[in-house]
This record gives structure tokens, sequence and C-alpha cells, in this order.
């Protein structure tokens, strides 16, 4: 796996392009001398979380043979300040899922995908604490 990084402005505007050939762009704030045209590459790990936890839960559930019709998660990260640093202590994830779902289907989803298989949240797991909860037609499970 590799990616590379070109530099787009005299800031901190970057371009990331992996080796398929698919693009991000990466800044920082106006407050931290950026200009805002990405995501800051902090919000791409929350990103990350995300999108690993829902391809392993999305899987899971059509190998079930549960039929979703929506599916959205809200990703949050608390930090702490460690020297000059300030790594993810904590991340708090919300998966929201509609249709013929079987809860307890849902729910050993997303166990699965943080205790088993999500290689984003298992490289966090040292350092930050992945709190979760699932959201099924509307109740929270």
């Amino acid at each position: 796996m590799k990616v590379i990084l070109n530099r787009v402005n005299e800031n901190f505007h970057f371009e990331l392009k992996n080796d398929r050939g698919h693009l991000v762009n990466v800044d920082a704030r106006p407050e931290f001398g950026g200009n805002d045209m990405g995501p800051s590459p902090m919000e791409l790990v929350l990103m990350g979380v995300a999108g690993c936890s829902g391809i392993d839960m999305i899987s899971i559930l059509k190998k079930q043979r549960q039929q979703i019709t929506s599916f959205k998660a809200e990703v949050e990260g608390e930090r702490v300040q460690v020297g000059e640093a300030k790594p993810f202590k904590d991340i708090h994830v919300v998966f929201y899922l509609e249709g013929d779902i079987i809860p307890e289907k849902a729910a050993r989803a997303a166990q699965l995908s943080f205790e088993k298989y999500c290689s984003v949240s298992k490289t966090l797991e040292p350092t930050a604490t992945i709190h979760y909860k699932v959201v099924l037609n509307g109740e929270e499970l």
C-alpha cells in the first residue's frame, strides 16, 4: 500500500494519490495557516474509522441477507494534549441503519467490526478508546 503527497500551494494544501489513482485533498483550517481546501489529516483518520467499519458492517449484514435501505455513521473524536501533539483519546461512533434488519445482527456486526475486522480502529486501539452504538430504524440498540 502506498500514497504519494504533492504540495498544491504555498501553505498546507496537499493532494494525495494512491497507487490506483484516487485523489484526496488535505489542508489546514485558516486559523492554522491553511486555506481549508480539504479535510485535515485528523479528520481523515475519523473518516477512515467510519469507512472501515461501514464496509465491515455492510459486508457482514449482506452475508446474513439483511435488507439495508439506509446506512449512515457519525464519528466524533476527542483529543488530548501529549507534548506538542493532540492525538485522539476517545472516538465516538454512531451507526444509523434502516431496513429489514434483525436488531441482534446489526449489533453483532458493529461488535465484530471493532473487535475483529476494522484495521483502522485496530491501529488506533493502543492510544484511543472507541465507543460505538447502533440506531436501527430510529431506535437505539
